[in-house]
């Protein structure tokens, strides 16, 4: 039964992520970036300034359903900075080939103003209802940005089916197969314990999976940043040849080596892209859904975080999973996934100290997400069925990781991620593109200092950006 639902969604994975969708998410990255006459590398000094740089000032938030700008943006580093930037990576790499990564970079780089864009429109449209909870996302600017109700619940649809195959299954289902490679252990128990914590931090609300994530994703991301950076300058000499590899394979066919069954260049674009996009999240429409409940001054402000999120995640840590990977010649070894990874860190540092370093930060990273994406599934959810829905659906979240935890086709379920990307992408970068108007006029505002749409504003009078050009195309 399970190898059926495998083999179907091989084919929807193929339906969906044809040349047609490639094209379409590019031109939206390349008319923002190109709009904004390319803010990211202009500004990125400006962009690490008003977020890095900030990590560290104390804020106090406004009531129980808000988060300080670091809780928000830790809370959606923890759904980005996870199995995707680890086992996401290295399966790219064992189907796409090397030159995946180069796709990768070409659309975080492109992709840094596309979760500018969302984050900011996210922030503006907002709601706080009368318990003080602030709500917000992709379903709430393309109700109150466009009116185009059937496109919100398409999205909300989307993500809820995202949160269950990326976040409930794919993120302990990495740790499972993790833990069994390298203490034996039963899947099914890791995965069992795994959603028990989960539900411990969730059932505390956006406070409490705000807290958790603004503790350990900074420890687990500085630990894995670390050991990779260690067999970066262990294997120091192998930069040339590793990057001329990504680049060579980029724009050429991958050919068949060892175990690695090589790969033509459509599967490179197409693996770097859609792995790319699942590692951070640019134009998913997640990542607006923590970010819409920070307490923040200014909608364009909080967006800033997105650009350095796509940063953190994609050329720091992806490329230190990709160039661990290559520079240790495993790719060749024909195994995929997490698997891979070990065997790349296990080539370098002795068994003992391989192990405890991935196991921390395969556990950490999956957890974290596994958490962080309650936010995304439980918007959703109640946006299409309501609150009271919640109360049973909300324990449903907690069972595929467990279903799925004894899968040994690694390759075939990571298309079950290929599937979420594309529902939620498609409906969110039609609304980003439709308010791209409004995403500019909020840009423009703030680095003017006008701040005519500053969130303490907003929030009371309701005024929102409006786009007159597009009534004529509201749904009624």
């Amino acid at each position: 039964m399970l190898e059926k639902i495998l083999d179907s969604a091989t084919q929807i994975d193929k339906l969906l992520w044809g040349p047609w969708t490639i094209i379409f998410i590019a031109s939206i990255y390349l008319y923002l970036t190109v709009k904004s006459r390319f803010f990211q590398a202009r500004k990125f000094p400006f962009i690490l300034h008003n977020t890095f740089g900030k990590i560290f000032e104390k804020t106090r938030t406004r009531g129980k359903g808000i988060m300080t700008p670091f809780q928000a943006t830790s809370t959606a580093l923890a759904s980005t900075v996870g199995m995707g930037s680890i086992a996401g990576v290295a399966t790219a790499l064992s189907v796409g080939g090397p030159g995946s990564i180069f796709w990768m970079w070409l659309l975080a780089f492109l992709g840094m103003m596309s979760k500018t864009a969302e984050i900011t429109l996210a922030v503006h449209y907002r709601e706080i209802d009368a318990d003080g909870r602030i709500h917000g996302g992709p379903m709430y600017y393309i109700n109150k940005g466009l009116g185009w109700k059937f496109l919100a619940r398409l999205f909300s649809a989307g993500m809820i089916i995202n949160a269950v195959l990326c976040a409930s299954l794919l993120q302990p289902h990495t740790v499972g197969r993790a833990f069994l490679t390298s203490y034996n252990l039963n899947p099914y128990v890791i995965t069992g314990i795994m959603a028990v914590i989960t539900a411990f931090v969730v059932i505390g609300g956006i406070k409490r999976i705000g807290e958790f994530c603004e503790k350990l994703v900074p420890l687990m991301s500085v630990v894995y940043i670390l050991g990779g950076i260690t067999i970066f300058f262990l294997n120091y000499a192998k930069i040339p040849v590793v990057f001329s590899t990504i680049f060579k394979y980029a724009f050429a066919p991958a050919p068949a080596l060892g175990g690695f069954a090589g790969a033509a260049v459509l599967a490179s674009i197409k693996n770097g892209m859609s792995r790319g996009m699942l590692s951070n999240e640019a134009g998913l429409g997640t990542a607006p859904m923590a970010h819409a409940t920070a307490d923040t001054t200014h909608p364009f402000k909080q967006g800033l975080w997105g650009a350095f999120e796509v940063f953190i995640v994609t050329f720091v840590i992806c490329t230190i999973t990709s160039f661990t990977i290559l520079s240790t010649d495993v790719l060749s070894s024909g195994q995929s996934g997490i698997e891979l990874v070990i065997t790349a860190f296990s080539s370098v540092f002795p068994p003992a100290v391989s192990k405890t370093l991935l196991s921390f930060s395969i556990l950490t990273f999956c957890l974290t997400t596994q958490i962080g994406f309650f936010i995304y599934y439980e918007t959703a959810t109640v946006s299409i069925f309501g609150k009271k829905a919640m109360r049973v659906l909300k324990w449903l979240y907690l069972i595929p990781g467990i279903l799925f935890a004894g899968i040994v086709n690694v390759d075939k379920l990571w298309t079950f991620a290929n599937i979420a990307v594309g529902v939620c992408a498609i409906p969110n970068l039609i609304a980003v593109l439709a308010l791209s108007a409004a995403f500019f006029k909020l840009m423009k505002d703030y680095l003017n200092a006008r701040n005519e749409y500053a969130t303490k504003i907003t929030d009371s009078s309701k005024n929102y950006v409006k786009i007159p050009l597009l009534t004529i195309v509201k749904s009624p």
